[in-house]
């Protein structure tokens, strides 16, 4: 599948393609770390009382406006980076979190074991870090409401836009 067409996808029908392939992280020393994405959560623009966006644009919201494959990180409690990947047309803000990848668990843990702090906020998907298609396509993917969006209205926090391979 081409990158670039999954991108372009609503966030909530990229967030479920997003899961099994493979984000490829290349660190400053040469040392390339490749990990299958097993969790995803779905952010769908300005209407979405869950997304950033959801006050319009601001400093920290920008990022959401540009074109599908830019790299949204953000801290989180002021401890844990956030990836996201941003999708659909520009100005139009939506984005998928990655929650979970192989050998990592949880959206602070990937960053970490993935080495990605805000250094990679708003660069395009590329050399540093990448989305990689083999092919696989889990046997089996759920569907669940989103988690820690408490602050959300009750619709959006029942929407099913978590997405975890099982």
């Amino acid at each position: 599948m081409n990158m670039n067409e999954l991108l372009m996808r609503p966030a909530p029908e990229a967030a479920r393609a997003l899961v099994g392939k493979i984000l490829v992280r290349r660190l400053p020393d040469g040392t390339v770390l490749r990990s299958r994405i097993t969790e995803t959560e779905a952010y769908f623009g300005e209407s979405d009382t869950a997304c950033h966006a959801c006050h319009g644009r601001t400093k920290r919201t920008e990022v959401l406006y540009h074109r599908a494959g830019t790299i949204y990180v953000y801290l989180c409690y002021g401890i844990h980076w956030m990836l996201n990947l941003v999708t659909g047309p520009e100005d139009d803000p939506q984005a998928v979190l990655i929650r979970g990848v192989e050998g990592a668990s949880g959206p602070g843990r990937v960053t970490k074991y993935l080495h990605i702090d805000k250094s990679l906020n708003d660069c395009l998907l590329g050399d540093e870090l990448a989305l990689e298609d083999d092919g696989y396509v889990p046997p089996h993917v759920t569907a669940s409401p989103r988690v820690g969006i408490g602050y959300a209205s009750p619709e959006d926090q029942a929407r099913l836009w978590r997405f975890r391979a099982k």
